[in-house]
């Protein structure tokens, strides 16, 4: 036999009871939660309990299950625990609201519990804005930016939202809780704000709660210009490539290639690649390419390019025995830079000349010199090599030390000074030889005459004396006599004494007065001569 309903006259005599029971005051409240079970206990009453009936209190009451065995519950969901309290399970939002237990045992007891069901949080979610993502998962933002935090999550009521803060190997910093707003922006974000980011949403009736923990990362590009070179690594053989790009943070990834091609050579986090020989040549060109995650988008870019040493030193050099001779070798063009080697280019050309107390090298840049000290023929005499090596190639230049003995500096300046003076008196012996007339009238001139006026007599004998013809040739004699009176007419510088010439240079510096006055007197003294002539011509033979 079915159970019956409630009759409406017993309804409404529960809704006036619990109007008064209402105003008495007396009502629990249990929290429950979505698809959880709970429990509502009728009254705090131990012992005997009468029969008991539950209700469920909205516009009308409704009945909900009795321990009368005859009432079925209106739903399977709800049944009797210890004859008395109503056990609901799989809970839902719409079973919140006010239930009412009503025992009869001496007398009709009511009790009123107000359910209020739970839900939530769910799916707390936290957006940071202007961030990228790396692979992992993680967020980053640039140095200098503004970055905006939100955070969700599904609940009933509203949840309670707080941000927590914990910066690498720091304490975590309470950010501050909001009710209605859950989000909040940071300005100009530095390197002290990386670290972890926490939302937490807090349900106000069940006190439950769930947080989400978001990393974020601030990045910032590099300062500094993108620098790269090259150097000889400790084995000699193998060419280091370095590359550096300060100031950024993370670190920064580099590429290197070979130019021209762009042929890739490696690629890490450090700019380091080294090269064996056999990936070399001289005046080849290698790139590096710089990249970072917060710019700039194109990267930063650099060229190095590798030369073979030039040598530079003089070929021969002169050391004398018991002194000490410096030999110089300068190298230019190389890169990286070389190392410089001394040989002794004897029996053994390879073995490296050591520094020591005979033989001191001194490197300054790409400059080195060898000195010797205490020059001996025996032991230093001969070749000496230069070496310049880099990874791209080896010059090498040969000096060729001669050993002397010191010279006598004093015994050839000796020999220089009488030389000299062996050769002005012959010169001057010379002079008075074949010049007397000359330096006699030098003489007087200096002696009587003004210093800027000289005279300068030169006799020249032009041919020796013929030997006179017979006496019976004097018609031929006398025409010879009357052309040669015809040609001092002519020529009055001329005049024949028994075939001499003389002849008379003049060099006047000032004095013409008295240039001519002894042009006059040779004049005259040529007549006399002549006349003296005639007349020994005119005595019989």
């Amino acid at each position: 036999m079915a159970a019956r309903a409630p009759e409406p006259q017993v309804l409404l005599c529960l809704g006036a009871l619990l109007a008064r029971w209402v105003a008495a005051g007396l009502e629990a409240v249990v929290i429950g939660e979505v698809h959880e079970n709970i429990t509502l206990h009728c009254g705090n009453i131990s012992g005997t309990r009468g029969p008991v009936t539950w209700y469920r209190n909205d516009l009308e009451p409704t009945f909900l299950l009795s321990s009368n065995s005859s009432l079925l519950p209106a739903k399977p969901r709800f049944s009797l625990v210890n004859a008395s309290s109503l056990h609901i399970e799989a809970l839902s939002l719409q079973d919140e609201g006010n239930y009412t237990c009503r025992e009869v045992l001496n007398e009709t007891r009511w009790f009123r519990v107000w359910l209020q069901v739970a839900s939530g949080p769910y799916q707390v979610e936290v957006n940071i804005s202007t961030a990228g993502k790396l692979p992992n998962g993680t967020l980053y933002t640039t140095k200098g930016s503004q970055v905006d935090f939100s955070c969700t999550s599904s609940s009933r009521p509203p949840p309670m939202v707080e941000w927590w803060f914990q910066a690498p190997e720091s304490r975590i910093e309470f950010f501050g809780s909001n009710l209605t707003v859950s989000c909040f922006t940071l300005l100009q974000m530095s390197r002290n704000l990386q670290g972890n980011y926490t939302c937490l949403a807090r349900n106000t009736l069940s006190r439950r709660h769930r947080k989400v923990t978001t990393e974020l990362l601030v990045y910032s590009p590099p300062l500094s210009d993108l620098e790269c070179w090259a150097e000889m690594s400790p084995r000699l053989f193998m060419l280091k490539l370095t590359c550096r790009w300060d100031g950024g943070y993370p670190d920064p990834k580099f590429l290197w290639t070979e130019e021209p091609g762009g042929v890739a050579v490696g690629t890490s986090k450090l700019g380091v690649e080294m090269l064996n020989r056999s990936q070399l040549s001289d005046g080849k060109k290698f790139k590096c390419v710089g990249s970072h995650i917060a710019g700039p988008e194109s990267g930063a870019t650099c060229v190095v390019q590798i030369r073979s040493p030039s040598l530079l030193s003089e070929p021969m050099r002169t050391c004398f025995m018991g002194g000490s001779v410096t030999l110089t070798c300068q190298v230019s063009g190389a890169y990286p830079s070389a190392k410089i080697l001394w040989l002794r280019n004897l029996t053994q050309p390879e073995v490296v000349i050591q520094p020591n107390s005979h033989y001191l090298i001194t490197h300054n840049g790409q400059s080195s010199t060898l000195t010797i000290q205490n020059c001996s023929q025996d032991r230093d005499e001969g070749y000496y090599v230069c070496r310049a090596e880099n990874p791209v190639g080896v010059r090498e230049v040969d000096i060729w030390l001669s050993v002397k003995e010191p010279l006598n500096i004093v015994g050839i300046v000796g020999t220089i000074v009488s030389l000299l003076l062996l050769g002005l008196a012959i010169i001057s012996g010379l002079m008075l030889y074949y010049s007397p007339v000359f330096c006699w009238k030098l003489g007087n001139t200096i002696r009587g005459q003004d210093m800027g006026d000289v005279m300068v007599l030169v006799d020249e004998e032009e041919e020796e004396l013929e030997e006179e013809e017979d006496a019976a040739e004097e018609e031929e004699e006398e025409e010879e006599e009357e052309e040669e009176a015809n040609e001092r007419e002519e020529l009055p510088k001329e005049i024949h004494k028994h075939g001499h010439i003389h002849r008379v240079t003049a060099l006047v510096n000032g004095n013409i007065d008295w240039m001519a006055n002894g042009l006059q007197a040779l004049q005259d003294d040529s007549s006399e001569q002549q006349s003296d002539t005639v007349q020994e011509e005119d005595r019989p033979v």
